[in-house]
């Protein structure tokens, strides 16, 4: 048995986050490398507050001695102006799911968009990437359509309930992969008849926000599509997609492989992949196979 040989502590902050498995992979996993490891959920929705209070919540990390925070919906754009530096990949999306409290300074980062892009490729090694259609533009959606795009997507069109924003994504992404056709949606109905792939960024299906982001009659079988919500792991879209004979990748692809990069920067210690996919797989009852094989 290791040997107990730190202490650390880190959390999450984010809004309905009671039922988030971040908590559990990183305590097992920093147990399994001999350290004392704690990590707290700080939910917005359970104190009763608003992103608002993010910096008094940085503040009360800091002072109690946290090594570290997670950041989720709906704070990881809201968290930028509140720290001291960023990551290239966190400066160039604009959002922050990572903070490193360490020397007095706050360090965002952001392990989502690898998180998310090795999901994709353990679930689904052959998806189609001529023509990706996303929903949601958020701090999670600057991730996932940085991940396509350098997977190789050829064609990326980006919708958002707010139009500037999604437009204002697309103008990103076009300038950081000038290669790809990147585009702000407009017609839903007529991107998804075409589209080969579809990336789901939005909270939308998670406990506190139930529901799908589009109608399922848009869902055909030629189209492959990956969730990014992984409480439940079952979500609505995931289920009418599967009875619509689509591939599917589920969110725990991210939700393990963000938090494996995560783990890393709090401890400064690698942590082994495989074991918190299993973990993952025993926290679940889900089939992590496919995500293990390549682990």
């Amino acid at each position: 048995m290791p040997t107990k040989r730190d202490i650390k502590r880190a959390g999450l902050i984010g809004f309905g986050i009671q039922r988030s498995l971040t908590p559990a992979m990183h305590m097992r996993e920093g147990s399994a490398l001999g350290l004392d490891y704690r990590y707290e959920l700080i939910d917005l929705n359970e104190r009763k507050l608003t992103p608002d209070a993010l910096e008094s919540l940085v503040v009360e990390a800091e002072e109690q001695g946290l090594c570290g925070l997670n950041i989720t919906y709906p704070c990881k754009q809201k968290i930028i102006p509140l720290l001291s530096d960023l990551s290239d990949d966190a400066r160039k999306l604009g959002a922050v799911n990572t903070v490193v409290l360490r020397d007095g300074k706050r360090i965002g980062h952001n392990t989502d968009w690898w998180g998310f892009a090795e999901g994709l490729q353990r679930q689904l090694p052959n998806a189609d990437l001529t023509d990706v259609v996303q929903i949601g533009a958020g701090g999670a959606g600057a991730a996932t359509a940085f991940a396509v795009l350098q997977l190789g997507a050829k064609a990326l069109t980006v919708f958002d309930i707010d139009e500037a924003r999604s437009a204002e994504l697309a103008a990103l992404m076009g300038e950081l992969f000038p290669q790809a056709v990147v585009r702000a949606g407009q017609d839903l109905g007529g991107a998804m008849a075409k589209a080969t792939g579809l990336v789901h960024a939005t909270p939308m299906g998670m406990d506190k926000h139930p529901g799908m982001p589009l109608s399922a009659d848009l869902l055909h079988p030629s189209l492959w599509v990956a969730e990014i919500v992984y409480f439940p792991l079952e979500t609505a879209l995931v289920q009418a997609a599967q009875q619509r004979g689509c591939q599917v990748a589920n969110g725990g692809g991210m939700a393990v492989f963000q938090a494996v990069g995560a783990f890393s920067l709090f401890t400064g210690l690698p942590p082994d992949a495989r074991r918190m996919l299993a973990h993952f797989k025993e926290l679940t009852g889900s089939t992590v196979n496919d995500l293990a094989r390549r682990a």
